[in-house]
């Protein structure tokens, strides 16, 4: 690393430590609210948006731009209430107060209770760092695989927020692959977010373009016959939740492996696309989650 991308990434730390420390001396309220006017007032004109603009335009060609702009300044006003949270989220989601709702709530018991390995999986919906303290407050102690930040120095302040009382990250790639399979092995829980762009992944179609998907969930159930439980975040209002999670799924295993994998990731995009569907604008357009270009719909 040069001298002055040291520089660089030390002089953006600290002002993610200093965000960060001003969202943690705010009430939950407060600090939600002034993250989702920042988000909705800067991050919208931030050029990475453009991303955005694009996906949008691929996925809903025929919505007027009008709405898919309300939909991106929507987005932001989320992802700026996300930010502003997320130094209060054991307060959110198990202090008092009752802020998360819960739908299908015997279908998180069901894993919990049958003695077997499990897993979860969602996207970047709502507020996602809601699943790892909600499920390890509820009986599950949850590791979640995550993905480390470029930035070393601001990666350790994203760690501390997210490990709380319960909750164990394992950071993604091969060192983190073995431990979690080790963590199935001995019968614990793997909470992992399956809407991200991997490169060396396989393609899979989502709103039926092919995109390249990360296979990791699939073959962790498909070695342990794991029950998989799907589960999105919704955004009521404000600092206000609902954390619904479908019924336990176990992927088919026919002995054809790759083909296997393939149809269980399939399903996975199945439950985002239509998660998104509902409510686009829960959703993290940003991502380069599409090819430049189309590779055909299906």
């Amino acid at each position: 690393m040069t001298a002055g991308r040291k520089l660089g990434f030390r002089l953006e730390a600290v002002a993610v430590w200093i965000v960060f420390r001003i969202f943690a001396l705010l009430p939950l309220d407060v600090a939600s609210a002034v993250g989702g006017w920042i988000g909705r007032t800067i991050g919208s004109r931030l050029p990475v948006t453009r991303h955005a603009r694009r996906n949008l335009s691929r996925i809903f060609p025929d919505w007027p731009a009008a709405e898919r702009e309300a939909v991106i300044v929507r987005m932001w006003d989320n992802i700026g209430r996300t930010a502003g949270e997320y130094p209060h989220i054991p307060e959110l989601t198990y202090g008092p107060g009752g802020r998360v709702e819960i739908e299908g709530m015997e279908h998180f018991a069901a894993l919990r209770d049958d003695g077997r390995p499990g897993l979860f999986f969602s996207g970047h919906f709502g507020n996602w760092e809601i699943l790892g303290p909600f499920a390890a407050h509820h009986g599950i102690p949850l590791h979640l695989i995550y993905r480390a930040a470029s930035n070393p120095y601001v990666n350790w302040i994203f760690t501390h927020g997210r490990a709380n009382d319960g909750v164990e990250l394992i950071p993604k790639g091969a060192t983190g692959a073995r431990t979690a399979l080790n963590k199935l092995k001995h019968g614990e829980h793997i909470g992992m977010l399956v809407d991200q762009k991997m490169n060396d992944g396989i393609s899979v179609p989502f709103f039926g373009i092919e995109a390249m998907t990360a296979p990791a969930l699939a073959a962790f159930a498909l070695k342990y016959q794991c029950p998989v439980v799907p589960a999105h975040i919704v955004r009521l209002k404000g600092a206000w939740f609902r954390i619904i999670f479908d019924a336990p799924r176990l992927f088919a295993d026919t002995g054809d492996r790759h083909a296997d994998v393939h149809a269980a990731m399939a399903q996975v995009n199945g439950f985002l696309e239509r998660w998104i569907r509902e409510r686009p604008d829960h959703w993290l357009w940003l991502h380069k989650r599409w090819p430049n270009e189309d590779l055909g719909r299906k």
